[in-house]
């Protein structure tokens, strides 16, 4: 690892991001540390609290990576061929691989709290609301006379059940309640679900 001048501090800020990533995606939060970033990247501990406030804000930034990189995976679902119902369902399946493919990352987002009375900041709402937007996307068509807030309401009952389904898949917990595969279980749950929205429709 070079010296310190040899990086800006926005190329420091991405070694450090980028060591986080690595460590959480093999030892999950339990084991990143500053000591540990630091000694991947070559400097010393208390050059991480400069570059960001806290540990919080580093895991923070990396919890947003993940909530991009799921979205990119989303978006990719909406813009495939097939019919609304079809899509919402690549939907659900998209999020159940995604969690599997790096389930230490995806934990991190359920893992991770902040301390008492510190309010996630705007920008993390933002990318969060924007992911749940991808869902009343693909719910639009088929909710066609159904005002916003309704709609924003289905989606996150939705997310929610998928959620549920995928939180017991990859902590191996599903086999305690059924043995069907976490798949066909999210098939099942948005075809219902779906159809109980167009008899309300």
């Amino acid at each position: 690892m070079g010296r310190r001048s040899s990086h800006t501090p926005e190329q420091l800020r991405e070694l450090i991001l980028e060591a986080a990533y690595a460590i959480i995606e093999t030892h999950g939060l339990a084991g990143l540390s500053a000591r540990e970033i630091a000694r991947r990247i070559g400097y010393s501990p208390g050059t991480i609290y400069n570059m960001f406030a806290n540990l919080d804000d580093v895991v923070l930034r990396i919890e947003a990576r993940i909530l991009e990189a799921l979205d990119q995976r989303l978006v990719a679902e909406l813009a495939e061929h097939g019919s609304d119902r079809e899509k919402v369902q690549r939907l659900a399946q998209a999020y159940l691989a995604f969690t599997h493919e790096k389930p230490k990352l995806w934990n991190l987002l359920f893992e991770h709290h902040l301390p008492a009375g510190t309010e996630l900041p705007d920008w993390y709402q933002q990318k969060l609301e924007g992911l749940l937007s991808r869902v009343e996307q693909g719910l639009a068509p088929l909710m066609p006379h159904v005002e916003e807030a309704e709609r924003k309401r289905a989606a996150r009952v939705l997310w929610a059940g998928v959620h549920g389904i995928t939180s017991l898949s990859t902590t191996d917990k599903l086999s305690i309640v059924t043995t069907e595969a976490a798949g066909n279980l999210v098939d099942d749950l948005v075809s219902t679900y779906l159809a109980g929205l167009q008899q309300k429709t």
